[in-house]
């Protein structure tokens, strides 16, 4: 049997591995590079031959996972990709949101080459279209958690909760040899415990090999109820000053936990009342299909609702539909919490609502989640004195805030709370889906404090298992 790490190998993005039983060869997660210096992975020949794929087994729908699924189709993968309910309604959303913007990217080239008189020596195209996503949906099969699933007369498959994402998913695949079997366990993104909506990650009791992610294994989060007084707090003071509080938010979970944190607060009356916008597409659209799937909440999240305090219908709140809507926003001088995508500042309506704001002194820019190096947020975040939004300098005179705990992945000491649950160390930990440094840190921390054999694979290395 061999394993190869065809991503998010000393990197955090790009996750996917390939298991070759010798009969079967399965794809684990098949993700979009998004680190500035691997962007060009996205478009070189994948490392295995796309039609010899026979099933893809997908953990959840971020697309540093799931991101190159399309592509892998349009270049013949014909397998069935299974996943959670919850995961495949999440995925075409994903996917198409995805697929659009590669085709508006490509089209602005397009223009832009044309305008500036430029010839290439190939024609500007999207990585993959809107209809490559068409084609890829109807692959998708549902899987639920705990179900064995038989892959081939050589494997199985199990998918466990990952307590990351709402349908987010580890698994567990068993190989099958004769009488011998041997069991890989694949965590995907590890979720935190007491997470609003998802439920808290499975544990493992054992397995034979487990290949483990690493993005935060090199330190701790805030908790969560610090999470909820320090959101409160940016508010009331913001409230206060006569100013709007700006959340730039990703689309999928972030939103929706944001959400969640604001009806406890506005039920508690916690915050004054004031107007509370999402406003993204994207996000309106998840939310949409986290009511659907319902069925994957925790119990806090079904007693909220039981009580008639949905996260999703709370005074103040407006999920905007039209880009009218997004514009009327501006109109109002505050104060207001605007929530809009994209996370990081590189697109979308935020840069309309912070090109309103990131003057006004009495307004704040709240940070709730990663913001990537030379990304518009970082350079705010690293307390640049005039930025650039929308082809206009702007001094950045409104507060500047970040609050930690919000991440979706365990930190340091969850991932080590994981680890606990195996009776026996693992034949080998795989450490991945990890910044080098981070993932190096996080393998020494185990081998030091477990004794565990601990490694931490280059990318395309290739490992055979007995």
């Amino acid at each position: 049997m061999k394993l190869a790490f065809l991503g998010a190998a000393r990197q955090v993005t790009g996750s996917s591995y390939f298991v070759d039983t010798g009969s079967l060869r399965i794809l684990v997660d098949c993700g979009l590079y998004q680190e500035r210096p691997f962007l060009g992975r996205n478009w070189d020949p994948f490392p295995v031959p796309p039609e010899d794929l026979h099933v893809l087994l997908l953990t959840h729908a971020h697309l540093d996972h799931c991101g190159l699924i399309p592509r892998l189709v349009r270049d013949g993968f014909a397998g069935t990709i299974l996943t959670t309910a919850a995961t495949a309604d999440i995925l075409s959303i994903a996917l198409m949101d995805s697929a659009e913007i590669q085709e508006e990217d490509a089209a602005y080239k397009r223009r832009r080459h044309q305008k500036e008189g430029r010839t290439v020596d190939h024609p500007v195209a999207p990585l993959y279209t809107t209809e490559d996503v068409q084609a890829t949906m109807p692959l998708v099969e549902e899987a639920g958690y705990g179900q064995v699933l038989e892959l081939g007369e050589s494997a199985s498959a199990r998918f466990m909760d990952a307590g990351h994402i709402l349908g987010s998913a580890m698994i567990e695949l068993t190989i099958r040899d004769g009488d011998r079997t041997r069991t890989i366990v694949f965590s995907g993104d590890l979720g935190q415990w007491d997470m609003p909506f998802v439920r808290d990650p499975t544990v493992f009791e054992s397995a034979d090999y487990v290949v483990m992610e690493s993005t935060y294994g090199d330190r701790e989060h805030e908790d969560q109820g610090s999470v909820e007084e320090l959101l409160g707090r940016v508010i009331r003071e913001t409230a206060a000053a006569g100013g709007n509080i700006v959340i730039p938010t990703f689309a999928i979970e972030r939103a929706q936990d944001l959400l969640y944190h604001l009806s406890r607060l506005v039920h508690a009356k916690a915050i004054p009342a004031m107007p509370i916008y999402l406003d993204s597409p994207m996000a309106r659209e998840v939310t949409r299909a986290f009511e659907r799937n319902d069925a994957f909440y925790d119990e806090e999240t079904r007693r909220l609702i039981a009580e008639g305090r949905h996260p999703f219908e709370f005074p103040g709140l407006s999920i905007t539909r039209s880009t009218a809507e997004s514009k009327a926003i501006n109109k109002a001088r505050g104060p207001a919490v605007i929530m809009a995508g994209s996370g990081m500042i590189t697109g979308g309506r935020i840069k309309h609502h912070v090109a309103q704001n990131i003057a006004r002194q009495e307004s704040t820019l709240l940070f709730v989640g990663y913001q990537a190096s030379g990304t518009l947020g970082r350079i705010i975040l690293e307390g640049a004195k005039e930025v650039r939004v929308l082809g206009r300098t702007l001094p950045v005179k409104a507060r500047v805030a970040k609050i930690n705990g919000f991440s979706a992945h365990a930190d340091r000491k969850g991932l080590n709370r994981w680890l606990d649950g195996y009776a026996e160390p693992p034949r080998r930990l795989f450490v991945t889906h990890g910044d080098a440094d981070v993932a190096a840190r996080f393998a020494e921390s185990v081998r030091r404090e477990r004794g565990w054999t601990v490694e931490v694979p280059e990318y395309l290395e290739v490992w055979d298992l007995d």
